[in-house]
């Protein structure tokens, strides 16, 4: 389990998004209770709802807990006029959030899996109006001259593998969001970074898409402050020191490249590890300063290797650290094919080919 938490640094602007909301210092010590993940974002949209009258879930089937359960017992204690079902219809989810953020409230959405996002994204392509994410929520301010905005809008939804979930319930379509100026994409690794994370994207000026790792709701358990705290986007951090390598990676991914790093100190590798947990805007001068003490870098991905994020992070490594790289980058990613359901093995970055990986990249 991954439990180290980085220092606290004031958000940096970057990619000309609003910056207004003022981060508190993450939460004492005091007062924690271990929980899953499913749990801490349960706590966390408690915390939204009961903090600020204006803050509304909704999605398919969140009134009875979600199909994961994560909002559970909300709209018995906030009502179900601000804890609500909608109609299975992602695009009427996210055009209805617009909507309602532009009104001045949060909404806090809920697509059941990411996989389903793209109804809301493709909108064009099947009912020939706007793409409500792409071309309605990311320009919304733009357009206006900022005049107008749908910042309060956070869309939730679970990515990634599970284990048995085949070509529609294991997608990490992240870097589609990522492409887009005006919007952030932010991805918790654990408990503690779920829950303050997500308090950060609902009380951001801007709107989000925050994937959730659905294989850790239940695997993942932590020691979780019970108040109310926030923890800082577009700030990595390096959750293990390493002199040889330095490896980035971003969700459920982070525990198999933890695995990853250990098995490498026994051949006396010493790796470095980042979580970047936000995607969009990320924060290049973490992982610029690592790479140059390393001078290697690996990154790792569920998503199809080819257009992930982590060319983004190769390309840009390149361009900030060409003179002090001593190996090619490498990417340990999924690979170019649907997501598969009985070869869902072969398909995913796992602890050894990672390790294969850091290995020929240390001896290049």
């Amino acid at each position: 389990m991954l439990t180290k938490f980085g220092r606290w640094v004031s958000l940096v602007p970057k990619r000309g998004f609003s910056t207004s909301t003022s981060f508190q210092k993450g939460a004492s010590e005091e007062g924690v209770k271990s929980m899953n993940l499913c749990s801490a974002i349960n706590q966390a949209l408690h915390i939204a709802l009961d903090t600020d009258p204006r803050s509304y879930v909704f999605g398919e089937d969140v009134s009875f807990g979600g199909v994961f359960r994560c909002t559970n017992g909300l709209a018995d204690q906030f009502g179900k006029k601000r804890v609500f079902n909608t109609p299975l219809c992602e695009q009427g989810i996210v055009g209805f959030g617009i909507g309602l953020a532009a009104m001045g409230n949060q909404a806090i959405a809920e697509i059941q899996f990411a996989d389903y996002i793209f109804p809301a994204f493709d909108q064009a392509i099947t009912d020939q109006f706007c793409f409500q994410i792409v071309n309605e929520a990311a320009k919304f301010r733009y357009r206006s001259g900022n005049q107008f905005n749908c910042g309060g809008l956070t869309i939730r939804t679970p990515y990634g593998a599970v284990g048995h979930g085949g070509h529609y319930h294991s997608q990490s379509p992240e870097a589609f969001f990522c492409h887009v100026p005006g919007i952030k994409v932010v991805i918790p690794r654990s408990p503690r970074q779920a829950k303050g994370l997500l308090l950060s994207c609902i009380r951001d000026p801007n709107p989000i898409v925050f994937f959730e790792p659905k294989w850790l709701y239940r695997l993942a358990v932590e020691e979780v402050p019970e108040d109310d705290y926030m923890l800082p986007l577009s700030e990595a951090e390096v959750i293990r020191q390493g002199s040889d390598i330095t490896l980035v990676g971003w969700g459920a991914q982070l525990s198999t490249m933890e695995q990853a790093c250990l098995d490498a100190e026994k051949e006396g590798i010493s790796c470095e590890l980042i979580d970047l947990k936000t995607l969009i805007p990320w924060d290049k001068e973490t992982v610029e300063a690592s790479v140059k003490k390393t001078g290697r870098l690996l990154v790792s991905h569920e998503a199809p290797i080819t257009g992930g994020f982590g060319a983004e992070i190769s390309a840009s490594i390149v361009e900030r650290c060409f003179s002090r790289l001593e190996a090619p980058v490498a990417r340990v990613c999924g690979l170019d094919t649907p997501f598969p359901l009985v070869f869902e093995p072969f398909y995913m970055p796992t602890k050894n080919k990672i390790l294969d990986a850091i290995k020929s990249t240390v001896n290049y």
